[in-house]
């Protein structure tokens, strides 16, 4: 495997000295994870400029990183800003979404939800998790945007609807408790269960008291346990005092069931 990087940097570095942008791109990646060769900021910064001077996307967006993070170049919020959106200009999703962060927090600019939900809204439209997630949030809040929770709630179902831990849980905690929707206790343990299924420990812990309590599911204290016990492994106090009240119900043949699952 390590030749095969090797190979690809001569390729790469021959072409990219030559011009070829998209060289360039790649050769910077090479610098910046250290594939091939030792991990170096600073070059992958030079090339990522090169390239992005072009009008290379990608290359735009990743010099953005740099400025943003401070990666081979002084951090510089308002030159990640510029590079950002100059990639988000030319449709890159990660850029958009980049560029939507720096205008909620006020990095580099001036804050503005408004542009914020606007560059969160054309990335999420082309399946950016994160950006489905951060527009969620916009319409929940009612930042930059009309508050919608309909809206809300569809962004974050297709963020969840990828992996996105925090809609998981976000969606989780909606349906427990009816906030932006209709209280649905079965639909709160669909995602509960995987959000805690990526070893989130809050939604371990609350899948634990929906298992407890039988809301969305069969009363299970087996069930329960194995949650609260994955919880507290993963540092959450709450779910090691959960455990014990829980243990307290059990044989101790069903104890050691819950065990064996976690």
């Amino acid at each position: 495997m390590k030749c095969d990087y090797i190979s690809e940097l001569v390729k790469f570095k021959s072409e990219a000295e030559q011009g070829n942008a998209k060289a360039q791109y790649n050769l910077g990646v090479l610098c910046a994870t250290g594939k091939g060769l030792a991990q170096d900021y600073v070059e992958a910064a030079k090339w990522f400029k090169l390239s992005a001077e072009q009008g290379y996307a990608k290359s735009q967006c990743n010099l953005g990183v740099m400025y943003d993070q401070e990666k081979g170049v002084a951090q510089d919020y308002a030159e990640a800003a510029r590079w950002y959106k100059l990639a988000a200009e030319q449709g890159n999703a990660k850029a958009q979404f980049n560029l939507g962060v720096m205008y909620l927090k006020g990095k580099g600019l001036v804050q503005d939800y408004a542009e914020a939900a606007r560059w969160y809204k054309f990335s999420a439209e082309q399946g950016h998790a994160k950006a489905q997630f951060n527009l969620g949030n916009m319409y929940e809040q009612g930042k930059g945007v009309i508050q919608d929770y309909a809206e809300a709630i569809k962004w974050h179902k297709l963020a969840a609807e990828q992996g996105n831990v925090a809609a998981q849980l976000l969606l989780g905690v909606m349906y427990k408790y009816g906030y932006c929707a209709v209280q649905d206790y079965a639909e709160a343990v669909v995602w509960q269960k995987l959000a805690a299924k990526q070893g989130n420990a809050v939604a371990q812990l609350s899948l634990g008291f929906m298992y407890y309590q039988g809301e969305g599911v069969t009363q299970d204290y087996v069930q329960a346990h194995m949650w609260f016990n994955l919880s507290a492994a993963g540092g959450n106090k709450e779910a090691a005092k959960s455990r014990g009240i829980t243990a307290a119900n059990m044989t101790s043949e069903q104890i050691r069931k819950a065990q064996q699952m976690a």
